[in-house]
């Protein structure tokens, strides 16, 4: 008989546009997060250095013996509405630790005593959207296109690694499942991150997709979370269409990663 396995979660993604460049005095925070009830998951670490344990604060997670016990919150830093750039890269991870900002990634622990692989996979339940525009027809940025690239994926386990997809994965299609990762028979045994995008410091010749957020005078944007400096991550963007209209509001909408264990005879 197969047996499926499936835990999945969702939390919001926040938009944030405004008609003005950001002032010198702005300063960033983290937002977008899910509680799920229970407790049980492994200690967070370092997408790039797998041996050192993090805190990059509240985060989604599932429980179980296959479960993501992390996921980044996705945050975008407020933009100026302009009619050529359409474009916006979102905020790079923070931790409470002198560890550096990342890319954006997923924890996922499988601790099965069987070897028979999980799936990944990412949808997007509807399209940015602002309740407040009095016109109805104009309240989701239609067309728009969010976007992960430079995947990867890290552990110091010595189980073999799951295959995340080089090419970008440009969701299209509103509520349907994109495959993020997979892991066969003997893969993605143990704590395995899968990350997009890294920083300059990677030793795992991954390119680098930070860059420091700065203000129109050129001065950092501090981000009061963490109350470190702010980062931009260009591996996952968010690109609008000219012909839909942009209102000097927040945006949301709602991304759900489910794992899935591969069936067993």
């Amino acid at each position: 008989m197969k047996r499926t396995l499936l835990c999945g979660l969702s939390l919001c993604v926040f938009f944030l546009v405004g008609y003005g460049k950001q002032s010198a005095a702005d300063n960033l925070g983290s937002k977008g997060q899910v509680t799920v009830e229970g407790n049980d998951r492994s200690l967070l670490v370092d997408p790039e250095n797998p041996e050192i344990k993090v805190d990059p604060g509240e985060g989604a997670f599932t429980t179980g013996d296959l479960r993501i016990d992390f996921v980044s919150s996705l945050t975008f830093p407020s933009a100026e509405i302009t009619k050529t750039h359409r474009r916006f890269d979102s905020l790079a991870q923070l931790f409470h630790s002198e560890t550096t900002a990342r890319g954006y990634y997923i924890q996922v622990s499988d601790l099965r005593s069987d070897t028979y692989g999980w799936n990944l996979t990412l949808s997007q339940e509807t399209q940015f959207t602002s309740t407040i525009i009095q016109n109805l027809e104009e309240q989701s940025l239609k067309g728009s296109v969010l976007s992960f690239d430079n995947g990867w994926a890290n552990s110091s386990s010595n189980s073999k690694t799951p295959t995340v997809s080089r090419d970008t994965l440009a969701i299209n299609e509103m509520n349907t499942a994109y495959t993020v990762a997979v892991a066969g028979e003997n893969e993605g045994k143990g704590v395995w991150t899968i990350a997009f995008g890294a920083s300059i410091e990677n030793r795992s010749n991954q390119e680098n997709t930070l860059n420091p957020v700065t203000n129109a005078k050129g001065q950092s944007v501090m981000d009061v979370t963490f109350n470190k400096q702010s980062y931009s991550n260009s591996a996952v963007s968010l690109t609008i269409p000219e012909a839909s209209k942009i209102y000097p509001v927040q945006y949301t909408t709602t991304l759900t990663w489910r794992l899935e264990a591969v069936p067993t005879e």
